[in-house]
């Protein structure tokens, strides 16, 4: 297949891209900047996107918008908000007004577990609802900016992801160093469950969303077997042979470096993510569980 990705360079498409020209299918990356050899550009900012770029393409792949891991200023919440829903939108529009004959056939857009919200203790499917909170606010509109792109007849999947799992990279990456040294301990009562997925199968499941006609909608980015904040730590202070930190991260300490609502939502809500989709329609996970997937992947 010939694939277009945003966000290329990003965490989860740096891994996807190889994955993806290592099974035979052509990338084509589009960037914001000067393009080089094998990269298409396109300014979302800006509304620009010229449907040549997708000409002929069999599938898109949307993985770019603003980090969320910094201080949620209004101006920031509006750069996170905007850059995912905006560019959304580009996409959808731009491959719903292209001839049938030329557009894509598949859209396959990033979302995430935050669309959930907190919902404690409940298992969480494709089926369950948004939840309430910016980021479930912000998750609800990115992905009904792919509407065009839908109605048009397009096949349009949102890949809800939880926490990757991976050697380095991503909101799992930051907890490393401290693991390292001894000095990662349970966010609070450790009691939220906190959605996981090893770095392989996200991009297993992008593959599978891309390659499987038969995904549409929302598609559940996280591993069979859930775990609380407490038993991710536990298990990752285990598997670098380091002790867990005795004492709990207090909710105070992370809400005055990340501000209070950016740790309540990212660090202590409680999403029981259950892949129920992809097992549906018969994804086989590499790795099912947390601690053989952190000996895997640590190794690298």
């Amino acid at each position: 297949m010939h694939i277009a990705i945003t966000g290329a360079s990003g965490f989860i498409g740096s891994h996807l891209v190889p994955f993806l020209t290592a099974g035979g299918h052509r990338v084509t990356r589009v960037v914001r900047r000067q393009p080089a050899a094998g990269e298409a550009r396109w300014d979302p900012a800006r509304g620009d996107l010229d449907p040549a770029v997708l000409r002929g393409v069999d599938a898109v792949v949307h993985l770019s918008g603003e980090l969320i891991s910094r201080g949620w200023t209004g101006a920031q919440r509006r750069r996170i908000r905007d850059s995912r829903v905006d560019s959304t939108r580009l996409l959808a529009e731009t491959v719903a007004d292209m001839p049938v004959d030329q557009r894509p056939r598949v859209l396959v857009s990033a979302s995430g577990s935050n669309f959930y919200g907190d919902r404690g203790d409940d298992a969480v499917t494709e089926d369950s609802g948004p939840g309430e909170g910016f980021m479930a606010e912000v998750c609800t509109a990115w992905e009904a900016a792919a509407d065009a792109a839908r109605d048009a007849g397009v096949r349009v999947v949102h890949l809800r992801t939880g926490i990757v799992v991976a050697a380095q990279g991503g909101a799992f990456g930051r907890l490393l160093p401290l693991a390292k040294l001894g000095l990662l301990g349970k966010f609070g009562s450790g009691t939220q469950y906190w959605p996981w997925i090893s770095v392989d199968d996200v991009v297993g499941l992008y593959a599978f969303a891309v390659t499987n006609e038969q995904v549409a909608g929302p598609l559940n980015g996280s591993a069979p077997n859930p775990v609380t904040n407490a038993e991710l730590t536990r298990a990752l202070t285990s598997a670098l042979h380091r002790p867990m930190f005795p004492v709990p991260v207090p909710r105070l300490a992370p809400s005055i470096v990340l501000g209070p609502q950016l740790a309540g939502e990212l660090l202590f809500s409680s999403i029981r993510l259950l892949p129920a989709k992809a097992l549906e329609l018969g994804y086989e996970f590499r790795h099912p569980a947390l601690e053989p997937a952190l000996r895997a992947l640590l190794k690298r």
